[in-house]
């Protein structure tokens, strides 16, 4: 599905490789017959934001919204498991799908990371990839109305995978939730979460660590943009 892999790179750290494809970007915006015309003018208006502008004020902008605290985190199970220990289960049973739908990983990114996880799914047969939306569609609807709170264009991303799910999500009702939450991105914020976190050693912390991946909460460093993914049929 090529919206999928569409979103997949407009959620992604924004680089030069993908801006100098602005014109293939905003052709498979029009030929989505599975998006709405209002969702397809959002996501052309985002292209032409993201991509028309200064690349360094883009990227500094990607950072503060999505690496500064955990809210709006683009690692799935942040907002399932936090940092439990069921967090490391979550992500040895996702790597195990996708080396049995024979989705190769040649990035430096977490199996949960949201555009990753977008990237398998547009592999995927579009009924099979409706419903690995629909199965996230509760995390989409939250992040949906935290970016919508914020003011952040990037919101429509995860509208357009909501309509692409299928799924009914009360994002007013989200909305006011969001509104209630105090800002994590704060550096008020990133201080008490780097407080809380103890860095330790020892071979019982190292296995503890495998099993619940950290994600960076302060100070971020700068985000590495992906290398290509690989799709390798298995024989």
């Amino acid at each position: 599905m090529d919206s999928l892999k569409l979103i997949a790179r407009l959620l992604d750290y924004p680089d030069a490789q993908v801006q100098a494809h602005i014109k293939e970007l905003c052709e498979v915006v029009a030929a989505a017959t599975e998006l709405p015309a209002d969702t397809k003018d959002q996501l052309l208006a985002l292209i032409h934001e993201l991509y028309g502008a200064d690349l360094l004020d883009v990227q500094e902008n990607y950072t503060h919204v999505f690496d500064y605290g955990r809210a709006l985190s683009l690692l799935l199970f942040e907002h399932v498991h936090g940092e439990s220990r069921d967090r490391g289960q979550a992500m040895v049973d996702l790597m195990a799908l996708y080396e049995a739908n024979g989705f190769a990983i040649n990035v430096r990114e977490l199996p949960d990371y949201i555009p990753l996880y977008l990237e398998y799914l547009s592999h995927r047969p579009p009924a099979e990839a409706k419903e690995g939306l629909a199965d996230i569609a509760h995390i989409l609807g939250l992040l949906c109305a935290r970016l919508r709170q914020r003011g952040s264009n990037y919101a429509v991303l995860f509208e357009a995978l909501i309509v692409l799910s299928g799924h009914q999500v009360a994002l007013a009702e989200l909305e006011k939730l969001a509104a209630t939450e105090k800002p994590d991105n704060t550096a008020e914020a990133l201080d008490k979460i780097w407080e809380e976190e103890q860095v330790t050693f020892g071979v019982g912390d190292a296995h503890d660590s495998c099993d619940t991946p950290k994600t960076t909460s302060h100070p971020p460093e700068p985000h590495n943009p992906s290398t290509p993914l690989h799709w390798v049929q298995t024989p």
